[in-house]
């Protein structure tokens, strides 16, 4: 890899680091192509993405980052996860994780934040941006949906009073 190359790659790596939320560091201790490929597949489904790069490219693109505190992680063999919803990729990662044994969760940096591996699996536990929009639509349109039930409600009383009536005259 020539220097152009290189250069390339800090270019896209810091344009990555400039527009995403969260950044997860893992160590990849053995993962066949298989397994990387159902990860990446993974996390593109979530909304992210998965890479390995170079650790001393890596640590280049980092440096004026608010991910900077990731370069004391990057040691070994490391893949860098990132999205722009904070949660997707610490779900992915530890879900698959759970089942594979050779991928290892090191940290993750949010919002300026280091946070260790208790920190990724809690950020994990939390709800995405799209469950988080859900229950907002839900909460939102569940005021208007009883003030149509409450609207509706007195004509119907007044229909079924009136079919009452109506079943008693015909009887």
């Amino acid at each position: 890899m020539d220097r152009a190359e290189k250069a390339g790659l800090v270019a896209e790596l810091k344009s990555i680091f400039d527009t995403t939320q969260v950044v997860v560091v893992t160590k990849n201790l053995g993962l066949t192509v298989a397994q990387s490929t159902v990860l990446r597949n993974r996390m593109r489904e979530a909304g992210a993405s998965y890479r390995v790069s170079k650790n001393k490219l890596a640590r280049i693109a980092l440096e004026g980052t608010p991910y900077a505190d990731l370069s004391d992680l990057l040691v070994g063999p490391t893949a860098l996860s990132t999205s722009t919803d904070p949660v997707a990729p610490a779900k992915v990662i530890v879900e698959f994780a759970k089942t594979n044994d050779k991928l290892e969760i090191v940290g993750a940096v949010m919002g300026g934040t280091l946070l260790d591996i208790d920190g990724v699996k809690a950020l994990a536990e939390l709800p995405s941006l799209d469950e988080l929009r859900a229950k907002i639509i839900g909460l939102v349109q569940a005021p208007a949906t009883q003030i149509a039930r409450i609207v509706k409600e007195p004509a119907a009383q007044i229909a079924r009073v009136l079919a009452a009536y109506a079943e008693k005259e015909a009887a």
